[in-house]
């Protein structure tokens, strides 16, 4: 399973959402740019996070974009799912028919334990979580400017 470039560029996008004042939003052209984003492909995933309700949109001279609610109240699952949908490692894992040997498959139960597992810790990973071992990793954080 692999996540897609837009579910990437919209977490790239909320990490550094993550890192701004409370109050405080950002342009969409210095997202992209620090982010290095295709500004026409972040305009789209900035529409789908804001229908999601995970950040808010406004326009004008002081407009710009923000969370909507804290780094630590939002989850990387949250926004994997607001772009990408429900993850599902295999179709069996969400429809047992779709397989020849329905619920009977050996390989199900790894399948729905493995998924389970990512989805409970992607649930449980905040982005203030990351922001915190970035820091304490020492990498070099994109600063909003």
């Amino acid at each position: 399973m692999q996540i897609t470039r837009q579910a990437d560029y919209a977490l790239r996008a909320m990490l550094f959402l993550a890192q701004l004042e409370p109050n405080q939003r950002a342009a969409t052209s210095h997202i992209a740019e620090v982010q290095k984003i295709p500004p026409s492909f972040l305009a789209k995933i900035i529409s789908q996070l804001s229908i999601a309700g995970l950040i808010h949109t406004s326009r004008g001279a002081r407009g710009g974009v923000s969370m909507a609610r804290s780094p630590e109240a939002i989850s990387i699952l949250e926004v994997v799912e607001a772009i990408d949908g429900p993850i599902s490692l295999n179709e069996c894992s969400q429809s047992p028919d779709t397989c020849p040997f329905g619920e009977n498959c050996p390989l199900r139960a790894i399948w729905c334990g493995t998924q389970g597992e990512l989805v409970d810790r992607l649930r449980r990973t905040t982005f203030l979580e990351v922001l915190q071992q970035l820091e304490s990793s020492k990498q070099p954080l994109p600063i909003p400017a």
